[in-house]
């Protein structure tokens, strides 16, 4: 079945030191999001039309853009147009931060939509300012919702990291390849363990965290 290749040589452990790399991308990335998502859904939320204008198109970007296709404009074309020596790695952090940072301020921009305006209306009366009102009223509602969100969007960013193979970074995905190709005559059918073990290796490093979201939200809801 191909499982034997896994324990030749480094190929465990390359392919742990693969995974370690995809999660470092992911968990900077998804860090980045979560601060820069917090404000950009707090902006979102001023219903200013000019500005509301601006961040509906930077979603609409994010949505409509392949996450593929933004790592080849910003790894191939930045560095082209531009001249600057951007290295792989921190393209990648680059352009998960750009889409996770969309994810997070829409999910920021729908729990400020779910605060009754009356809680907004009854502190103001209370002489409180906006900042005020954001920081002692809002912002701690809206973070136990948040709080399984972020965690769930930091489980999206190690599943979509494989992607950045596409750029040159030997991650999991790319250290499977080389596995295989490695072993292609000697062993033909080597693909089906390996990629078993990546799949195993995903599952372990997502699992948790993901049972970890659902746990806090359903915590929170009663």
């Amino acid at each position: 079945m191909g499982f034997e290749v896994i324990f030749k040589g480094k190929n465990l452990i390359r392919l742990l030191a693969g995974l370690g790399v995809a999660m470092k991308i992911s968990i900077i990335s998804a860090l980045i999001s979560i601060l820069l998502g917090i404000v950009l859904g707090m902006l979102m939320a001023l219903k200013r039309p000019v500005l509301g204008a601006i961040l509906r198109f930077y979603l609409e970007v994010v949505r409509i853009m392949p996450q593929m296709v933004l790592l080849f404009l910003v790894f191939f074309g930045v560095t082209k147009a531009t001249g600057a020596n951007i290295t792989a790695e921190t393209a990648s952090v680059i352009v998960f931060s750009f889409w996770g940072t969309a994810e997070m301020a829409d999910l920021v921009r729908g729990c400020l939509a779910g605060i009754p305006i009356i809680q907004y209306e009854s502190s103001k009366a209370l002489g409180l300012s906006r900042l005020q009102i954001y920081l002692y009223v809002i912002i701690p509602q809206i973070i136990r919702r948040l709080i399984p969100l972020s965690i769930n969007l930091i489980t999206r960013m190690i599943k979509t990291t494989s992607l950045i193979m596409m750029i040159g970074i030997v991650e999991v995905l790319k250290v499977a390849q080389q596995i295989i190709e490695a072993n292609r005559k000697s062993d033909p059918h080597a693909a089906f363990g390996v990629f078993a073990v990546v799949f195993l290796l995903y599952f372990i490093a997502c699992w948790p965290i993901s049972r970890l979201s659902k746990y806090l939200e359903k915590k929170w809801e009663n």
